[in-house]
């Protein structure tokens, strides 16, 4: 979306940090008028610059003790057959696209070590994986939205 200014920006920024923000709140925030937010954030949103608005859930203490990062190896050109596939998953937050040695990218949650084993070795099943990576994250050091 092109023609963003810094208003838009501030709005933007305001609702990553707080989804839940009232109009008049943000109007405080941002230095602008309830009625001039209100007319940005419908155009932010018919412009898909706003896709949604949701939650940030901590999922360890949901019991989602487990985060992997799961790289993937597709073969003869059936990346997204294979991708559609893994994202109907529960447990898949995010499937990317990436460059480098792998095709894919999948970042997911699991309540034990033995749903992401089971979770691996059904992905290493399917038709055409050739090759999984699979790295548990540690530690978060910092999760959430960009400032723009």
């Amino acid at each position: 979306m092109d023609g963003l200014d810094k208003t838009d920006f501030a709005i933007i920024n305001a609702l990553e940090g707080n989804a839940r923000l009232s109009l008049r709140k943000i109007a405080m925030e941002v230095g602008v008028s309830t009625t001039t937010v209100m007319h940005r954030l419908k155009r932010l949103e018919d412009g898909k610059a706003i896709r949604s608005y949701s939650a940030l859930p901590d999922y360890d203490r949901l019991g989602y003790n487990m985060q992997a990062i799961i790289d993937v190896i597709v073969s003869k050109g059936k990346l997204f057959q294979v991708e559609r596939k893994i994202a109907t998953h529960s447990s898949v937050a995010a499937v990317y696209d990436v460059t480098g040695h792998f095709d894919v990218m999948v970042i997911a949650y699991f309540k034990t070590r033995r749903g992401l084993d089971e979770f691996i070795k059904k992905i290493q099943t399917y038709d055409f994986v050739e090759k999984t990576e699979t790295r548990i994250i540690l530690n978060t050091i910092k999760e959430g939205p960009v400032r723009v």
